[in-house]
């Protein structure tokens, strides 16, 4: 049974940054699709980056283009996203998921997405 687990979330300032991980165990970790939603409480959990590689594809959200990185470690069963530049609004618990069947139109989309880890906190103090 395929599992994720996310580390890395805590507390920054602004401006600073945080590198949080999920590793994927139970399947081979290639085949999969991988990406990192958020969710604030109240609202809906939003698309942050998404990381292809059977679609030789990475996304990103509008709203921290540029600022986060997202990459796979397959050797690790990893991945990983980088964040910089941190704002307070970044404040979110930080969330990974994967799917072996990935339609390319679906990648931004909760609805592609059949697995999920448990969620990392990530608070941003201004």
């Amino acid at each position: 049974q395929v599992q994720l687990a996310e580390s890395g979330g805590g507390l920054v300032q602004a401006g600073g940054s945080l590198r949080l991980s999920c590793v994927l165990s139970g399947d081979t970790f290639r085949r999969y699709a991988m990406a990192w939603f958020r969710q604030t409480p109240g609202k809906e959990r939003e698309f942050v980056a998404a990381n292809s590689q059977r679609h030789g594809s990475i996304v990103y959200a509008d709203a921290v283009k540029g600022r986060f990185t997202i990459s796979r470690d397959n050797a690790k069963s990893t991945v990983t996203l980088q964040m910089n530049a941190l704002k307070h609004e970044d404040t979110a618990v930080y969330y990974c998921a994967a799917s072996s069947t990935m339609i390319l139109s679906q990648l931004r989309s909760r609805s592609g997405y059949g697995y999920w880890g448990q969620g990392t906190q990530v608070t941003v103090s201004s």
